[in-house]
């Protein structure tokens, strides 16, 4: 079992930075492919960034390409998304998805099996 408890959220104005945290714990936490997702009220859970068990692969939506770096401390236990020039539109729910197998992304939403209980991210304009 594999539990996962985000934070770092908050309200922030448009440009600000904030950097989102997830925290796991679990057996062989180590090798689990994670990834960050969000939800905006009325729309679907989409992807954010994710980053493989190895943590020398990183992936990125077009929305989050060059404003949002995914990363993970050496211990991998923590897995953060430092968010840059944040803009209204990225206001949402952020979750923390982890996965065994495959890496999360934008098609696999559905089938990952381990998830956080969010956090929430607010930008004003």
């Amino acid at each position: 079992q594999v539990q996962l408890v985000e934070s770092g959220g908050g309200l922030v104005q448009a440009g600000d930075s904030l950097r989102l945290s997830c925290a796991a714990s679990g057996r062989t936490f180590s090798r689990y492919n994670m990834g960050w997702f969000r939800q905006a009220p009325g729309k679907e859970r989409e992807f954010v960034a994710a980053i493989n068990w190895r943590g020398d692969s990183t992936y990125y939506a077009d929305s989050a390409k060059g404003r949002f770096t995914i990363s993970t401390d050496n211990a991998k236990t923590m897995v953060y998304l430092q968010m840059n020039s944040l803009k209204p539109e990225d206001t949402a729910v952020y979750y923390c998805a982890a996965s065994a197998g495959v890496v999360p992304g934008p098609t696999n939403v559905g089938g990952l099996r381990y998830w956080g209980q969010g956090t929430q991210v607010t930008v004003s304009s």
